[in-house]
């Protein structure tokens, strides 16, 4: 029986090898994204641990800035030199570090990198443990010396002697590079700019008593952990310290989050490589068993017992298995390889030569490799089992044709009632939580009702599909139409591989178009401003910017924004980490809000609040009561709530509360704080597209910030939400990948299944062109059924994820019209794609070997 099967498996090896294509692609993203994470995590493990203080003295972090506000939190620089006569203490130093910076060159173009990664500008010291070293010029002396990172200066063509103009928040100021500093180890991907320790405390700091840090040197035999103790003792409670293997840590924490979002998108692809490959390896084997049907029954002639049978296809299986996940492992590596390639053109300069395969990678590749392909094969695997010693005595038709559909009916129809039972459940429910996770369940439900009740939509929907072709094609057109209808599960698992992925781009889609509509109705709604002044990453920028736009002729009302972190101390108990936003007094200039308690002029009054009305009432609060608000720093306050706003909030981020306060109450408890938008109004008489040219002549050398006006603003939310339309994009080609794999499987396996009709066909008149437009027009009317049903899902998906976005305050509802064209026109190219392999083998085919094919 092993020897049979083994002949079995590499007879059909083409074959087998197309199938393990989706075990490849799932177990490579796997593997891929597991050895990249394992590097990069080393790697920066190796960095943190090396250059980390043995005791670092930190301001105290009691709120968490959900969004950042541009505040620089210090401490006293006085306390290096007290902590450096403590005993234990070797050295202690003083740390200057802002990432709230932009470095211009002369022609005003931005320095730092455009990759998302920060731009930091530091203090230049030396130390063993530094992750820098001088290779060319020298040490920044007194102000207008500045060193710069060799990769920076590489890449923008930087050198010693060029004048750099930094952006910093106290104020702009310019500098010459005296100096290149080279990395002794992972560059992360960031800009550093050096400068001595005066300056960078007065420049970018604006107190030259002030530190981000102190970073301390135990003495000889000194344990970190004794060390902390004693400074703690010396400093008191009014700071954070941390050790070298706890500062390690937090920043490992961080950079797992960004390594999370690279790990959850390639295990995402894999996931559908996964789901799609089951159909494909379903398909395969139950084809391969149907086509050995007499092979089967001949070897139950001879004394196999089922089991014997149903162990030699999982060793088949098995083998299939192996040969998939080895190939896919090989390939993870390759992949791995890229992404590394990849963060290089970003600026994180990781060494290949050090990547890291754990032990978990592997398991998890053949666990996964294995596993789907142990998985698919089971009901081929048990149909095998069952065929009967007497059908090696009969041409027995294909297993699986003219059998009753009655329990997949009944498990599809209960599956279906239980999925929409679900979605409606989502569409009523007042609460996210609860709707998102009925939501979830509702997909699952109806998508496998869907693939188990397939076969039974393919009678009905493929006559009107091919209904046509008769007429269009004549003879050919009906032969094509009833080969897809001859066995509707082989074509039901064909056209689920490709249903999978329309349906969750069509879904994705619609949600995404929904929010897109939603954003632009609110902006409409309540923008009244003609221009609005921000970063491209919604970060704060230095209040300089702000004094060039009011020096603009033209400028008529100005109005900030300001994100104030706070921590709300409600009266249930809770505290919640939030963000306000604060405002100038004319906010009703450039703003149409809804209210439906109180006022602007009342919400911005010092020491008065807004607030959401849904989240007001939800936390026991209405008008006049008190809110209790701990501000970064320690500061606390008792703040009146003077108005209920009813305006859609989108939430997340931490402004779910929708809380807003004046600036004047904004100054007072974080007068450090930067502005984070500028609402700008034309005055009475001037153009609009003239006071647009000389705003952006005033800042043209702030490259950071741009002016946009409504539709541009609009513009710059769209993008931000079509990157995850993006990721849905790759998503749905992979997916169409595979599923192309499972058309162009089936129909060869088809081809080999019919090679006596096929025969028969052309020896009666049927010539090569007509018989390749028959596999053709066959492979498109089962994609394009593929893609209805795709679409149908995909839909009610859509119109289920725009119920849980409507809670959020996102109510449109939109339908990419342009994406379901495409959908449908993209089928049917899929269709002719996958045909042509089989096609071109079945016309070659010699007709009087065909007839004689057994």
């Amino acid at each position: 029986m092993l020897k049979a099967t083994l002949r079995s498996f590499f007879a059909h090896k083409g074959r087998m090898l197309l199938s393990a294509m989706a075990i490849i692609l799932s177990v490579a993203f796997v593997a891929g994204s597991l050895i990249f994470s394992d590097t990069v995590s080393r790697t920066f493990d190796r960095l943190f641990a090396s250059t980390s203080a043995d005791v670092q003295v930190q301001p105290k972090k009691d709120v968490d800035e959900k969004i950042p506000s541009g505040i620089t939190r210090t401490v006293p620089a006085s306390l290096a030199d007290r902590i450096g006569k403590a005993d234990g203490v070797s050295k202690a130093w003083v740390d200057v570090s802002v990432e709230n910076i932009t470095i211009v060159d002369r022609n005003n173009k931005n320095v730092g990198p455009t990759s998302g990664a920060p731009t930091i500008a530091t203090n230049w010291y030396v130390t063993d443990r530094s992750p820098v070293k001088l290779t060319s010029g020298h040490e920044p002396q007194g102000a207008g010396e500045a060193l710069l990172d060799k990769d920076t200066a590489d890449k923008k063509k930087v050198r010693i002697g060029d004048s750099l103009t930094v952006l910093a928040q106290p104020g702009s100021f310019k500098v010459r590079i005296v100096g290149i500093a080279t990395f002794t180890t992972t560059n992360p991907g960031a800009a550093l700019v050096f400068l001595d320790t005066p300056t960078a405390q007065s420049k970018l700091l604006g107190k030259a008593d002030a530190a981000t840090a102190i970073s301390v040197e135990a003495a000889k035999g000194v344990d970190d952990t004794v060390l902390k103790q004693r400074v703690t003792a010396l400093v008191g409670g009014g700071y954070e310290l941390k050790t070298a293997a706890e500062q390690a840590k937090d920043s490992a924490a961080d950079l797992g989050a960004f390594l999370d979002v690279i790990k959850y998108v390639m295990l995402g692809f894999a996931g559908v490589a996964v789901l799609v490959g089951i159909f494909l390896i379903v398909n395969t084997f139950s084809m391969l068993i149907a086509q050995r049907t007499r092979e089967l029954g001949l070897l139950r002639a001879l004394g196999a017992d089922r089991r014997q049978v149903q162990r030699s296809v999982r060793i088949e299986a098995l083998l299939l298995g192996t040969i998939g996940s080895t190939l896919g492992l090989a390939a993870g590596i390759g992949l791995a390889y890229g992404l590394i390639a990849l963060m290089g053109t970003f600026g994180m300069n990781l060494k290949a030569a050090e990547i890291v395969i754990g032990w978990a990678t592997p398991v998890a590749a053949y666990l996964v490799g294995i596993g789907v392909t142990f998985v698919a094969a089971y009901l081929p695997a048990r149909r095998a089992a069952q065929v009967s010693p007497m059908a090696a005595l009969s041409d027995a038709e294909v297993a699986g044709v003219g059998r009753p559909l009655r329990v997949r009916a009944l498990v599809g129809g209960v599956l279906a009632a239980a999925g929409a039972a679900a979605l409606a459940g989502c569409a009523a429910s007042t609460k996210t939580s609860t709707s998102s996770s009925l939501l979830g369940l509702g997909v699952v439900f109806t998508l496998i009702a869907t693939v188990v009740a397939g076969p039974l939509l393919v009678r009905p929907v493929i006559r009107v599909l091919g209904g046509a072709f008769p007429k269009v094609f004549g003879s050919v057109g009906r032969m094509s139409q009833r080969n897809a209808l001859r066995n509707p599960r082989r074509t039901g698992a064909t056209a689920s591989a490709l249903m999978v992925g329309l349906a969750l781009v069509v879904g994705m889609s619609v949600a995404s178009a929904s929010m897109t509509k939603s954003f632009d109705r609110q902006i409409d709604r309540t923008l009244g401003a003609d221009y609005i002044v921000q970063n491209s990453n919604f970060t704060p920028f230095p209040q300089e910017i702000t004094r060039k736009i009011r020096d603009v002729d033209g400028v008529g009302t100005v109005v900030r924004q300001r994100f104030v972190p706070l921590q709300l101390r409600l009266p249930d108990g809770r505290h919640i980490d939030s963000t306000a936003s604060g405002y100038d007094p004319q906010l009703d200039d450039v703003a149409h809000l809804t209210y439906t308690g109180g006022s602007s002029a009342q919400a911005l009054a010092p020491g008065h609040v807004a607030m959401d009305r849904d989240y007001a009432r939800d936390h026991g609060l209405k008008l006049g009561s008190p809110v209790q608000v701990a501000f970064p720093g320690g500061a606390t306050a008792s703040l009146t709530l003077s108005a209920l706003t009813d305006m859609p909030s989108t939430g997340g981020g931490g402004m779910d509360a929708g809380l807003f306060m004046g600036m004047a109450t904004a100054e007072k408890y974080l007068p450090d704080a930067q502005d984070a938008v500028v609402y700008v109004n034309a005055s009475s008489g001037t153009d609009q597209q003239t006071l647009r040219t000389s705003l952006e002549r005033a800042l043209a050398a702030y490259p950071q910030v741009k002016v946009n006006n409504q539709a541009d603003y609009k513009k710059l939310i769209s993008d931000q939400i079509s990157v995850l339309l993006y990721l849905v994009y790759a998503l749905l080609g992979l997916a169409i990948v595979i599923a192309v794999l499972g058309v162009v499987n089936t129909l060869a396996l088809s081809v080999v299944e019919r090679t006596r009709e096929i025969g028969l066909l052309r020896a009666i008149g049927l010539s090569r062109v007509q018989l390749r437009r028959m596999i053709r027009l066959e492979s498109v009317v089962i994609a394009v059924f593929g893609a209805l049903l795709g679409l149908v899902l995909g839909m009610v998906w859509g119109v289920a994820m725009q119920q849980v976005l409507a809670l959020q305050g996102l109510t449109a509802f939109a339908v990419p019209w342009s994406t379901v064209i495409a959908v449908v026109v993209g089928s049917v190219v899929v269709g002719l794609a996958a045909a042509i392999l089989p096609a071109l083998r079945a016309s070659r085919m010699n007709v009087l070997t065909a007839i004689a094919h057994e």
